[in-house]
């Protein structure tokens, strides 16, 4: 079905998943992944954490004001939610990865890299854990690499025939 005037202006904004410990989330998706952190709004009992790719520069060159005025107005936008307490809890069980059960569902984020060998390479050097290498099963082109809390990220090249 085309767009309909009623339709037009809508776009996918961002997608939301709960992390234990922000301290390390945070690291993980700004310094091994690439993102920015665009704003971080804390709402009493939970903190919100909405990241971005930055690719023309222009986050860089906002106030705070102007890039939490932005996470709404753009496109792929990544929201960590923590629960406070659970990154202290020593009964805290984390959270499904929406991949096994109890809890299937959710299935993974995805990040395209212009080179999934390379990306692989210097993942593994900075010892992030793998459910998947690109030399494993039939998929040799994309990998699954996990985040602390072991939701499940795929890394594809920007072109890809499926």
């Amino acid at each position: 079905m085309p767009r309909t005037a009623e339709t037009a202006s809508f776009q996918f904004n961002h997608t939301m998943i709960r992390v234990k410990d922000p301290k390390v989330s945070i690291p993980f998706y700004t310094d091994i992944i690439g993102m920015d952190l665009l704003s971080e709004k804390n709402m009493g009992d939970f903190t919100l954490y909405f990241l971005a790719f930055d690719h023309d520069g222009s986050y860089a060159s906002m106030t705070q004001e102007q890039k939490d005025k932005a996470r709404f107005s753009r496109e792929g936008v990544l929201e960590l939610t923590h629960n406070h307490g659970t990154e202290s809890d020593a009964n805290f069980q984390g959270y499904s990865s929406g991949n096994s059960d109890p809890g299937r569902g959710f299935g993974h984020i995805a990040v395209t890299v212009d080179d999934v060998e390379k990306a692989c390479e210097r993942f593994e050097k900075l010892g992030v854990a793998f459910k998947k290498k690109p030399s494993d099963g039939k998929m040799r082109h994309i990998a699954f690499i996990l985040d602390p809390d072991g939701y499940w990220i795929e890394i594809v090249p920007r072109v890809m025939q499926l």
